[in-house]
């Protein structure tokens, strides 16, 4: 194999455009892979401020460059020699760079008549392509979105290791609130106090749940979960305490409860808020005197179990309309730990959504690689109502269900997530843009006005302004 045409640009520094980059980390990589040496020195120059540029003109030393350098994102031309007027051998670079690494951005370059091409090519797992000649700043757009999205998958690796390491296993994210919600939980799983664990439905409750318990010196001990909304109330006592043999008709055996259950560990009260007032009064006299009775019972027995209970309602609402006694309110809310909903948690959607598609592709024996650009930002519009359970199901679907590399809005069925709709007026239309846009820069900067402002290029007061004509309500 001759030597590899490789060669790393270093940027000039002179240029204000330049300046503007320092201090960001290095550069992203980008490997040109093109035949014809006019083609890749208008890349070179149009991307080497921006891009550490690697050059090679065949399949063989694309692998070789691929194999020996961190390379993120990859121009190809799909005729390459002995081939450069078929596709075979750019396709079959693109199938072998893919296998090395699945998060490389690949970008194909093709000729105006040759679209069917380029759409095999994005079947095959390239994330896009570019008509010749080349536009340097369309480009451009097209390797900004990539190189996000490489880095959003690469950060994803590293917290799956991470949170390996740490106890947090099937809890993904890298969003303020759920960095908080990370740093509670390391907090209060080192005593026994009992824990309130706030959010929607969706969110995560019981995971939080699960790794106060995995963190805690009740680790080896049982974790007993069970929803008090999904029972019926006649039948939630005898679930929770237990019952003698011929307490009630049907009860044939001694039975034990889940507070038993789960002696020497946890349990987990889902929907705490839709227990009776009645057992209300039965399950906070276990919390103070740790003692049980079985229902049709009258022995006293001691249970050693950690309580932690969760809800998606207003307790405090609950409280004051009378239907949540206060004394238990309190004695259930030492610590309170409340689950952000997805909408609010930034790129966490695109970390969640990458590692249910690995896993459900997995489960499934399926070959799918990722997210179209145009699902990637259907997700990050939408503001799902479900949270990450809803997001679990839609991957899960889409995985059984579609037949494509890489999902599509479709797929996720997030096709028609926008606010416009047929019918508006240009109006209508232009403000629930405006929203959505506003809205979507808001949860980027976490509330903070002036960063938004000056992301939406206005002015605070007219940030202001704008806030109250569509009532946007901000964390701060």
């Amino acid at each position: 194999m001759s030597t590899p045409m490789s060669s790393r640009f270093v940027p000039d520094r002179a240029s204000e455009d330049k300046d503007s980059i320092k201090g960001s980390g290095p550069l992203p990589s980008v490997l040109l892979v093109d035949d014809d040496p006019e083609i890749r020195e208008q890349l070179r120059w149009g991307l080497k401020a921006h891009y550490t540029v690697f050059e090679a003109t065949n399949r063989e030393q694309a692998i070789e460059i691929f194999q020996q350098e961190p390379i993120a994102l990859v121009i190809l031309d799909l005729g390459l020699p002995p081939d450069s007027n078929g596709v075979t051998e750019g396709l079959e670079t693109l199938e072998a760079l893919l296998s090395h690494d699945r998060r490389a951005k690949v970008v194909v370059l093709t000729g105006n008549h040759e679209r069917a091409n380029a759409m095999k090519a994005v079947q095959l797992g390239a994330y896009d392509f570019i008509e010749k000649p080349v536009q340097i700043e369309v480009l451009k757009v097209i390797l900004q979105r990539a190189a996000y999205l490489y880095q959003i998958e690469t950060e994803y690796q590293a917290l799956v290791e991470r949170d390996r390491r740490q106890g947090f296993q099937e809890m993904i994210g890298a969003s303020p609130p759920m960095l908080k919600v990370f740093d509670l939980v390391r907090r209060v799983a080192e005593s026994d106090i009992p824990v309130l664990i706030v959010g929607e439905s969706g969110t995560g409750k019981e995971l939080v749940a699960r790794a106060i318990h995995r963190h805690s010196a009740r680790r080896d001990g049982p974790f007993v979960a069970i929803n008090c909304g999904a029972i019926p109330e006649t039948l939630l006592e005898s679930e929770l305490f237990g019952h003698e043999k011929g307490a009630f008709t049907g009860a044939h055996l001694q039975r034990r409860g889940r507070f038993e259950l789960a002696q020497g560990g946890t349990l987990f009260l889902d929907e705490v808020g839709e227990m009776s007032t009645a057992l209300q009064v039965k399950l906070l006299r276990v919390l103070q005197d740790h003692c049980i009775e079985r229902v049709g019972g009258r022995v006293e027995i001691p249970v050693d179990t950690r309580v932690l209970a969760a809800t998606n309602t207003d307790l405090w609402q609950a409280l004051k309309e009378g239907r949540f006694r206060e004394d238990l309110y309190y004695r259930l809310n030492t610590v309170t730990i409340a689950m952000p909903p997805l909408r609010e948690r930034g790129d966490d959607i695109l970390l969640l959504a990458q590692s249910l598609l690995q896993r459900y592709a997995e489960e499934a024996g399926r070959k799918i690689t990722g997210f179209t650009r145009e699902a990637i930002s259907a997700m990050e519009r939408y503001d799902w109502p479900g949270n990450v359970r809803e997001l679990e199901n839609r991957i899960r679907r889409a995985v059984t269900l579609s037949d494509n590399v890489r999902l599509t809005p479709e797929d996720l069925d997030l096709d028609n997530v926008g606010h416009v709709r047929v019918g508006m007026t240009l109006k209508e239309a232009r403000e629930a843009v405006e929203r959505q846009v506003i809205e979507k820069t808001l949860k980027k900067t976490n509330g903070n006005i002036s960063k938004a402002a000056t992301l939406l290029g206005v002015s605070r007061p007219t940030l202001h302004d704008l806030l109250g004509r569509y009532q946007i309500k901000t964390k701060r």
